[in-house]
């Protein structure tokens, strides 16, 4: 999608600070972290939201589950806790239309959010 702002990070039209990447997705920094760690893991494929996820997509969505335990153990999360959400469409939080799996840990995270 040409105006959709991950796709452009994820082409490297515009500057992100990538902690982690492969063939399936991409991972960087949140620009308003909500936590000490607030990274954002993207597939490369644009699907816009949850709804839109298909049977095909199934592992790569998958995968962003599982690079965010790797990024979490990395980090030395996978002990104290951390949490990983996606949300759909504007009443949960989605401002950008390009599904993305949150990470947030590095502080004691409420139940239930805001």
């Amino acid at each position: 999608m040409s105006d959709c702002l991950f796709c452009k990070i994820r082409d490297g039209l515009i500057p992100a600070k990538v902690i982690y990447q492969d063939d399936e997705c991409l991972a960087f920094e949140d620009i308003n972290p909500q936590a000490p760690t607030h990274v954002l893991f993207i597939p490369r494929k644009h699907i816009p939201t949850v709804n839109d996820i298909s049977v095909e997509d199934q592992a790569t969505v998958g995968h962003l589950f599982v690079a965010a335990a790797k990024v979490a153990k990395e980090r030395s999360h996978d002990s104290n806790g951390y949490r990983v959400v996606m949300n759909t469409h504007r009443d949960a939080g989605q401002t950008v239309f390009h599904i993305h799996l949150h990470l947030l840990a590095g502080r004691p995270l409420m139940w239930p959010p805001g």
